[in-house]
């Protein structure tokens, strides 16, 4: 009878056993694998999330560190407090500049060089008839501007001027109604994304094509407003942000991570609590962090500061501002939120002109502030790009921001792009500053913005948290034609609305994001 299958198998596996243990004295005889324990190789462990040291603050050398200061100061109950960078070399004279001429040609040309640059050739007989012939800039501007480049950066500031140094405020006519429209282009970002691919213009390039929304609250839900974050990649790039009043910030991770981490670590702190998340690229649209932090309970604080254009071309704006201030800041002081405001102001024109930037820090007195804003007249200029970079570089890094609890707000108001030839501050590198500080840019495109302009100021609104804010009149293409819901920028489904009450609209809309105190 020949042996079973089964049998063969054993004794074949018997032999080969033996074979390869001769020094255990094994046979191929009858002998018997004696039976033991199953033997598995350990199993290789599964590779573990990056893990990254808890974040220091400050950060240390090693690592990135943020390039600019947290908002520290503690009130706004103080006069107000003038420094001017100025336009021109030391010593320079210019005569022409002196005597008003030039910046009064370009006023007196700006409504016919605004309908040129928004529909070129195609301005109305009536308004190419009232206005005289743009005047070129003469050769000692020119000059001026060539000297004030090669010098750069290091042109000496101004001491605040003394209060007989003022000059004399006049009565403000009548402003005509101004009406402006607004878009939300995080609201939207979809239709923001094709604006971006769609308008080919000159820029500093961020990449904001992948965001994360980060969302902080506390261990009850409530959201926690402006609480520090760090966001940090394995290479140490690093990106900072301050949650808004509803405890939110947007995270772009190719804004400052180009070479495209796979994780990032996300830090945040309040009033020495502090909680760490992951960031795991494309797998959720978003990071939720609970931390354990106390309620506000007390009044809300706004910081508000309007960054403005000064040049000639900006005077029918500047006037509706002064004349619409005080009812602004009334209707804030009566939001359910009765906030405790402090108003700042930043004003700009252009290399060659009076002054570069002129910035008044902080202060409670409206009435002060009022002052300051009515002796601001709209002069100078001369080309289309102005001094935006500058301006926007001292309005983040050296007003003085309050500190926790504080929503803070620019509103900007220009008719034109920043230079970006100049060199110096840049305008990307301050709007993340900005993020990072807390404070959220609300930019108005006043008549005449181009589509470079129109750019980059909704760049640095997305990327802050603020919105988009543009000038409508009853023809698109013709300021002149009076107040309306038409305008010439790339933007759709908005609301209008008069200026100052979209202010107050906006500032309303941001309090009452903030947690009920108790």
């Amino acid at each position: 009878m020949n042996p079973r299958p089964s049998h063969l198998f054993q004794r074949s596996l018997a032999a080969l056993l033996c074979a390869q243990l001769l020094l255990a004295g094994c046979s191929t005889g009858a002998t018997e694998i004696a039976p033991g324990p199953t033997r598995w190789p350990t199993p290789a462990p599964q590779p573990e999330p990056p893990r990254f040291p808890t974040p220091q603050w400050p950060a240390p050398v090693a690592r990135a560190a943020p390039n600019f200061e947290a908002p520290s100061a503690t009130h706004c109950a103080r006069p107000v407090q003038t420094t001017e960078t100025p336009g021109r070399i030391a010593g320079q004279r210019d005569e022409a500049f002196a005597a008003g001429g030039y910046g009064a040609a370009r006023s007196s040309s700006a409504r016919e060089e605004r309908a040129r640059r928004t529909a070129p050739g195609e301005a109305s007989a009536d308004v190419a008839a009232a206005m005289p012939a743009p005047a070129s800039p003469p050769p000692l501007a020119r000059a001026g501007k060539e000297a004030l480049a090669a010098e750069g950066e290091a042109a000496p500031r101004f001491a605040p001027p003394a209060p007989g140094a003022q000059p004399m405020q006049r009565p403000r006519p009548p402003q005509e109604i101004v009406t402006a429209g607004v878009v939300d282009d995080n609201a939207d970002f979809s239709a923001y994304l094709q604006f971006r691919q769609r308008t080919q213009v000159v820029h500093r390039a961020r990449d904001v094509s992948e965001r994360y929304l980060l969302q902080v609250r506390n261990t009850r839900g409530a959201p926690v407003p402006d609480a520090e974050v760090a966001v940090q990649a394995p290479s140490g790039a690093a990106m900072w942000a301050r949650t808004d009043a509803a405890g939110q910030a947007w995270l772009h991770p190719n804004a400052f991570d180009p070479s495209g981490s796979a994780v990032y670590e996300v830090a945040v702190r309040k009033n020495g609590r502090q909680g760490t998340s992951f960031l795991r690229r494309g797998q959720k649209s978003g990071v939720d962090l609970v931390l354990d932090a106390a309620p506000a309970g007390q009044r809300a604080r706004l910081d508000l500061v309007f960054l403005i254009d000064a040049t000639g071309s900006m005077g029918d704006e500047i006037g509706k501002l002064k004349a619409s201030l005080r009812s602004i800041a009334a209707e804030v002081a009566r939001l359910p939120s009765r906030p405790d405001t402090c108003f700042g102001l930043v004003a700009y024109r252009d290399r060659g002109d009076e002054f570069l930037v002129r910035r008044h820090d902080f202060t409670s007195d409206l009435g002060a502030f009022q002052s300051v804003l009515d002796a601001l007249q709209a002069n100078g200029g001369g080309d289309y790009p102005e001094a935006m970079n500058e301006a926007l570089n001292e309005t983040v890094h050296r007003l003085s921001w309050r500190g926790n609890d504080t929503t803070r707000m620019v509103v900007l108001l220009a008719d034109a792009p920043p230079h970006l030839d100049y060199g110096g501050p840049q305008y990307d590198e301050d709007m993340m500053a900005a993020l990072g500080k807390g404070i959220k840019l609300f930019s108005v495109g006043a008549s005449g913005l181009d589509k470079q302009g129109e750019y980059i100021q909704r760049q640095m609104a997305q990327y802050t948290g603020g919105r988009f804010v543009f000038l409508t009149y009853r023809e698109a293409t013709n300021p002149a034609s009076g107040p309306g819901r038409e305008t010439v920028h790339d933007v759709s489904n908005y609301s209008v609305q008069t200026l100052d009450r979209l202010i107050v609209r906006l500032v309303s809309e941001e309090l009452a994001k903030l947690p009920k105190a108790g």
